[in-house]
C-alpha cells in the first residue's frame, strides 16, 4: 500500500500556519470575535473581492489549453514565425456567448466568440473572432449601442427582443449576421461543433516586405453541427452549463477537440478595386475569388486547473500582432485595438499582462513601471532614449511596412461604396444558395419565434421589410408566421 502523504497545514495568504479552519477567535467559546483574528478578516476580505469584474460581452464563456501545429508552407505570403514550416505553438482558446452575463445559459441563441492566444516565439499573437464570418455592424462608434441593445433594459433588468430588434431594423449592416444568428449556427451543438473565424481582415508581410491581405477560417474536424432551439431551450433550464461541461468533460476523456486553420489570401493590390469593401466587417470574400489556403492543425488538450486565473483572467487582445502580421483598414478592428486592452486595464488592472496566463513567453523588456499589483521587478533605466544600455528599438530589424496609402479630408462617414456594396445581397445569397430547404424553413422558425417574444409596432412591420430586402419570400413568410402566431 502506497503510504499516505502528509496533508500540508492551511496557511495564510503570506503563508504563515493557521491556527484553525474553523473558529474565529473569540473571547471564550461565547463572547465576541476579536477584531485581532486577522486570518478571519483575511477571508471574508478575499471573498469579497474574489470576483474579477466580468467582460462587458463575452462574459459567459470557458476555455482550454492546447498547441498549433504548422502543416503547411505560407511563409510566401508572411515571415511570422509561428506560421513557419514546422513550428508547434501553445495556445489559449476561449469561447463564449457575446450577450449573456456569467451565470447565463450556454445555449442562448448568440453568436460564439472564438478567441486565441498564441505563445510565439515573437510575443503573444491574440485573434479574437467568432464562430460566423462576418459581425452586425462595421464602424466601432456603434458597438457600445449595439451591445446595450443585446443587454438588459435600465428600467426592469430584462432582455429585450424589441430593443434588438429596433437596432437591428435601424442597422441594415446587420442583416447578414443576423441571418447567421437566426439561422443554424445561432446555437451550436457545442464548442466543438463549431468553426471559427477571425471575420476581421488582417495584413501579412513576407520576408520581402511584401503585403497581402488575409482572413482566417478555423475548421471544426467535429463537424459543424446544431441545437434546434427547442433542443437550447430544454437544455437552458436543465443544464445551463452544457458548452462549458461538455469541453471539459471531452478533453478530461482523452477526446481532443481539432481545427484546420486555413487562411483566404489577396494580393496587396486587388483590394484597391475588388468589387466589394475588403475591410467591411460585414461583408465575406467568396471563395470562388479567393479560396482556402491550409496552414495547420490546432489541437486543444488540456484543461485549465484554475478556471478563474487561466480563463476569467485570460485577456486577448487584437492590438497584439507579432512580426509579419499587421492591421488593415478594417474599421472595426482599428477600433477593437484600442478597446480590448483598455477593457482588461479596468477590469483586471494596468498590470494584467503580469498573470501568467497573459504573460508571453518570449523574454519581455519594457519600459512600463509601477501601477497596481506589478511583481515584475523594474530596473533602471526607466526611461528612453538613454545612454545606460537599456533596450532600444530595433528599426531596421522590425520596421516593416505594416501600412498602407491613405490621404483625404478628416470626415465622419461610410466606407465608400464599391460596385457590389449593399447591406442585403450576401445575406440574400445565404439565404437562396447556402441554406437547404429545411434550414430556410428553420431560420423562419427561429425568427418568427423571436419577433413574437414582446416585439412591438412599428419595429415589428420594420422586421418584415428588413427580411424582404434579405428576401422577398423570406419575408413574406416571416410575416405570415408571425400574424398568424399572434392572433
Amino acid at each position: 500500500m502506497t503510504p499516505t502523504q502528509p496533508t500540508p497545514p492551511t496557511t495564510t495568504d503570506a503563508g504563515i500556519p493557521v491556527e484553525s479552519d474553523d473558529h474565529s477567535l473569540t473571547v471564550g467559546p461565547d463572547g465576541p470575535i476579536l477584531l485581532q483574528d486577522h486570518y478571519l478578516i483575511e477571508q471574508m476580505a478575499q471573498w469579497n473581492r474574489e470576483r474579477t469584474p466580468e467582460r462587458q460581452p463575452h462574459a459567459k464563456g470557458s476555455g482550454a489549453f492546447g498547441r498549433f501545429e504548422v502543416t503547411n508552407d505560407v511563409s510566401a505570403w508572411t515571415k511570422a514565425a509561428v506560421f513557419q514550416p514546422g513550428t508547434a505553438t501553445d495556445l489559449l482558446a476561449r469561447f463564449s456567448t457575446v450577450a449573456g452575463e456569467r451565470g447565463s445559459p450556454d445555449t442562448w441563441r448568440d453568436p460564439r466568440g472564438f478567441a486565441l492566444k498564441f505563445y510565439t516565439s515573437e510575443g503573444n499573437y491574440d485573434m479574437v473572432g467568432n464562430n460566423t464570418p462576418v459581425f452586425f455592424i462595421r464602424d466601432p462608434l456603434k458597438f457600445q449601442h449595439f451591445i446595450r441593445s443585446q443587454k438588459r433594459r435600465a428600467d426592469n433588468n430584462l432582455r429585450d427582443h424589441d430593443m434588438q430588434w429596433d437596432f437591428w431594423t435601424l442597422s441594415p449592416e446587420s442583416a447578414h449576421q443576423v441571418t447567421y444568428l437566426m439561422g443554424d449556427r445561432g446555437i451550436p451543438l457545442t464548442w466543438r461543433h463549431m468553426n471559427g473565424y477571425s471575420s476581421h481582415t488582417y495584413m501579412w508581410i513576407n520576408a520581402a516586405g511584401e503585403r497581402f491581405w488575409v482572413k482566417y477560417h478555423f475548421i471544426s474536424h467535429q463537424g459543424v453541427e446544431f441545437l434546434t432551439q427547442a433542443e437550447a431551450d430544454a437544455l437552458a433550464g436543465s443544464d445551463g452549463d452544457f458548452h462549458t461541461r461538455d469541453l471539459f468533460n471531452a478533453i478530461q476523456r482523452g477526446d481532443h477537440p481539432e481545427w484546420t486553420l486555413k487562411v483566404q489570401i489577396m494580393p496587396f493590390e486587388d483590394a484597391k478595386t475588388y468589387r466589394y469593401n475588403p475591410f467591411d466587417l460585414t461583408k465575406v470574400w467568396p471563395h470562388g475569388d479567393y479560396p482556402l489556403t491550409e496552414i495547420g492543425r490546432m489541437t486543444l488538450d488540456r484543461n485549465p486547473t484554475d478556471n478563474h486565473t487561466e480563463i476569467e483572467q485570460a485577456a486577448f487582445e487584437p492590438s497584439n500582432m507579432v512580426p509579419g502580421i499587421g492591421p488593415s483598414p478594417d474599421k472595426m478592428l482599428l477600433g477593437r485595438m484600442f478597446s480590448y486592452p483598455d477593457a482588461h486595464r479596468a477590469r483586471i488592472g494596468v498590470n494584467y499582462n503580469q498573470l501568467p496566463v497573459n504573460a508571453p513567453k518570449s523574454a519581455v523588456h519594457s519600459y512600463s513601471k509601477d501601477g497596481a499589483m506589478r511583481y515584475h521587478n523594474v530596473s533602471d533605466p526607466v526611461y528612453a532614449p538613454n545612454s545606460k544600455g537599456g533596450p532600444q528599438a530595433d528599426t531596421a530589424r522590425y520596421g516593416e511596412p505594416a501600412g498602407w496609402y491613405t490621404d483625404g479630408d478628416m470626415v465622419r462617414a461610410a466606407y465608400t461604396l464599391r460596385a457590389a456594396d449593399d447591406d442585403w445581397g450576401q445575406a440574400g445569397t445565404l439565404v437562396r444558395e447556402v441554406f437547404d430547404d429545411a434550414q430556410r424553413a428553420r431560420l423562419v422558425d427561429n425568427i418568427v419565434g423571436h419577433l413574437l417574444a414582446g416585439v412591438t409596432e412599428p419595429v415589428l412591420e420594420r422586421a418584415f421589410d428588413y427580411w424582404r430586402n434579405v428576401d422577398h419570400d423570406l419575408g413574406d413568410r416571416v410575416e405570415k408566421g408571425v400574424r398568424a402566431g399572434s392572433t
